[in-house]
């Protein structure tokens, strides 16, 4: 039997879809469970319940991931911990004490397959996955039949002889062995969870490539938008671009690609850049939302304000939403995207995708830029290039007389509009990196700031 090397595992729990308080001892359980298994603490003072242990490895969890550092097991902790992510140890990234192979020509076996997926795409995933890898780097990768391989991969269920059992469907993904000899590199996936290609279950892609940076020497990454970043999170492969922070990690490591090509890495963006524009705004149940490519901010005014990955809350939406509203009648939301859009009420999927030219728009608008509904007056306005339409909600119908000029509707205001959102008798106008406010009441341009100020705090 191979000896145990550092072992990183990816554990799959509900997103729950609402804040619970006080904790059941239920929730308590669980957390002192997810705290010996994410961060591998071997005290036994943990699991009896030391409340000093207990509120260290918390403090510790919430350092790492951006929550207000107060060791207490709140709902935004909670919250956290029941999101599907890696179990390597948060406290390491991509620092100098991490291990690296010696060698830049790899090798890899792949010793069985699910029954789930033919073995051939299952293959073909897995040589991606390192492509990933080897596109940045001197790493090369080559296949082998027979033999010993730098990284043995292989389906395994419940207990296969590394000291971590697989626990079955909805907990352990899958786990991968920093470089080194025997189980070194190793990658083993939990054969008891859905593997797909797709979005349903999990993408044996994604979940490959991450575990394989962690085969290749990669802990950790604080940086939401990468790959290494601990919480999985659904893309589309055709879209997937290994992220800047992920390179910038396994570069450290292995140095850069002489292959000569050089591609855009994506940036996560950040809150307090001034120069950030965004794709969206809206309000949904007490919260403001502000998307950004694939990421959006969820700004509450008694929790703290977190970023997101859309698909990790909302797996039905597209990235790089057009507009957005909330209908508080109706307690729902709706989201535009192109000539498409989706009806959601809270985490859950109402009506998808239903075609702009169901609100009456003609058919040479092509894309939403921007909407907002002010209920008083029961009427949702869309904004198009230089142009807003009133929609009569009652009647579900336009209004007669439109459209308008944005800057004759809404006199002081810049367009195109990229986002608006709603506050009492105040209108947010966001253009650019620009935010416009708006009395409503007054119908005038009061104030305009740096459209971060709403999510940089």
């Amino acid at each position: 039997m191979k000896s145990f090397q550092i072992l990183t595992f990816l554990i799959l729990l509900k997103i729950p879809s609402a804040f619970t308080f006080p904790m059941s001892s239920k929730d308590i359980k669980f957390a002192k469970n997810y705290l010996k298994n994410i961060y591998n603490f071997s005290s036994s003072d943990l699991l009896r319940g030391s409340k000093d242990a207990l509120r260290a490895s918390i403090k510790e969890m919430q350092e790492f991931f951006g929550l207000r550092v107060t060791g207490d097991l709140d709902s935004s902790t909670l919250e956290i911990m029941k999101k599907p992510q890696c179990g390597f140890h948060n406290i390491l990234r991509y620092d100098a004490g991490n291990k690296k192979w010696e060698h830049t020509r790899l090798t890899y076996r792949i010793l069985n397959y699910t029954p789930q997926l033919e073995e051939s795409y299952i293959a073909n995933a897995f040589k991606r996955a390192l492509e990933v890898w080897g596109e940045v780097t001197p790493l090369t990768f080559t296949r082998i039949f027979e033999g010993e391989a730098d990284l043995m991969i292989s389906f395994q269920r419940g207990e296969h002889g590394d000291g971590s059992p697989f626990d079955g469907p909805g907990n352990f993904l899958a786990h991968a062995f920093e470089p080194g000899i025997n189980l070194g590199g190793d990658a083993h996936f939990d054969l008891d969870e859905h593997w797909t290609l797709g979005s349903e279950g999990y993408n044996v892609f994604l979940v490959a490539a991450h575990e394989f940076g962690h085969s290749l020497g990669l802990g950790h990454s604080k940086d939401i938008g990468a790959l290494m970043y601990p919480i999985y999170a659904y893309q589309p492969e055709s879209q997937f671009i290994l992220p800047e922070d992920d390179v910038q990690g396994i570069q450290q490591l292995y140095g850069s690609s002489s292959n000569g090509k050089i591609k855009p890495h994506p940036v996560t963006p950040k809150a307090c850049d001034t120069s950030l524009i965004f794709d969206a705004a809206c309000t949904m149940r007490g919260e403001s939302l502000y998307f950004k490519g694939r990421f959006a901010w969820r700004i509450h005014p008694q929790m703290p304000s977190s970023m997101v990955v859309i698909s990790t809350q909302w797996p039905y939406l597209p990235s790089e939403i057009d507009a957005s509203y909330e209908d508080k009648k109706e307690n729902v939301n709706v989201f535009f995207k192109g000539k498409k859009y989706w009806v959601i009420r809270g985490y859950d999927l109402l009506f998808s995708p239903g075609s702009i030219y169901d609100f009456g728009f003609p058919q040479t608008v092509e894309k939403i830029d921007a909407a907002v509904q002010i209920s008083k007056i029961g009427r949702t306005f869309f904004f198009v290039k230089n142009k807003c339409w009133s929609y009569i909600n009652s009647a579900k119908k336009m209004e007669d007389g439109y459209p308008k000029l944005i800057q004759d509707e809404w006199p002081g205001v810049s367009s195109p509009i990229d986002a608006a959102i709603q506050d009492g008798h105040t209108i947010y106008f966001f253009h650019q990196y620009l935010v416009f406010v708006y009395d409503y009441n007054k119908e005038e341009v009061t104030q305009i700031a740096y459209a971060n100020s709403h999510v940089c705090k």
